[in-house]
């Protein structure tokens, strides 16, 4: 390839250090090849002082970017792929799904020394009605009905933000995915990873996604390179769920699969927004040792584990 090829990022700290992950993996299969990134202002960007409920729609990440690319301005874009919607723009594809680190979300308390420590020992220590940060209606919903007695607060922000606002003393805690923390080489301020059966994670949490357009054929080879099937079939059986379950920003859904040799595992979470009520499935299937039906298998998996949550009677 003999085109300066251009990738699209927010341009955050973590936006930027993932694309530069993508940006090296593309290098070390293709080390002549020029790369030029490309900020861009999202919306969710621009509006960073309101709840996320109130503000966030589809695309609220991602939609200018998918603009761009859509417009030849950038050659393929670099997204967490918990913030893109089910449903793609027409034209538009995920051309790898790559280097997902923990999905699961962290609880970091002011002050605390230690590293991972024993949820139960921390609670022990934390106030009784603690003040604990988080912008996600999942996890506000989640936290709501494992610990009754906190008191949940908004917290909007890039990671640094979130960090300081804690370290000030704005929160005796905050609710924040371990991805983002470990990708900026913070993983250090991790005071305790939270359970899935406390707190289910969003669906794709954790893995970086490379879009690109469905016609650029010359790319979408280049991007195949660094495509993970693990990684792959794991999230296509998590957003299956939730696309099941019509989940949104305005849904406190969650959604986690693990696959381990040839099992593939899933839990799905549906909650009411106050937390009062909650349901949860835990699904799990053995895939064939032909992996050319796996992601059709995965697809299969999510969606009958949300059949099984709204048999419940789950209501998102």
């Amino acid at each position: 390839m003999t085109r300066v090829l251009k990738v699209g990022t927010r341009g955050s700290k973590l936006a930027l250090a993932q694309t530069e992950w993508v940006i090296n993996a593309i290098k070390q299969k293709s080390p002549n090849l020029q790369i030029e990134t490309v900020i861009i202002r999202t919306k969710g960007d621009v509006i960073a002082d309101r709840p996320l409920r109130e503000v966030a729609g589809k695309g609220f990440f991602v939609k200018e970017i998918e603009a761009a690319l859509l417009g030849g301005e950038i050659d393929f874009a670099v997204h967490s792929l918990k913030d893109m919607p089910t449903d793609l723009p027409e034209g538009l594809t995920i051309a790898a799904l790559c280097n997902r680190v923990e999905p699961r979300d962290v609880l970091v308390v002011r002050g605390w020394q230690g590293g991972n420590s024993d949820l139960r020992e921390i609670v022990k220590q934390m106030p009784k009605q603690a003040k604990v940060g988080t912008s996600s209606l999942r996890r506000q919903a989640q936290i709501k009905n494992a610990f009754q007695n906190w008191q949940l607060c908004e917290l909007r922000g890039n990671v640094d933000t979130r960090l300081r606002k804690l370290d000030e003393g704005q929160y005796d805690a905050i609710v924040v995915a371990a991805a983002g923390l470990i990708r900026l080489g913070l993983q250090e301020r991790i005071t305790c990873i939270l359970p899935v059966e406390i707190c289910c994670p969003a669906a794709g949490q954790g893995a970086l996604a490379v879009e690109a357009r469905s016609d650029d054929e010359e790319v979408l080879k280049l991007l195949q390179t660094i495509d993970d099937l693990t990684v792959r079939v794991e999230v296509e059986a998590e957003r299956a769920a939730t696309k099941t379950l019509g989940a949104g920003c305005h849904s406190a859904i969650g959604a986690l699969a693990r696959l381990n040799s040839r099992e593939l595992a899933i839990w799905v979470v549906a909650a009411q927004p106050d937390g009062q009520k909650i349901w949860r499935n835990f699904s799990q299937v053995n895939l064939p040792e032909d992996n050319s039906t796996w992601l059709e298998r995965a697809k299969e998996l999510g969606v009958k584990a949300a059949k099984d949550l709204l048999k419940q009677g789950a209501m998102v």
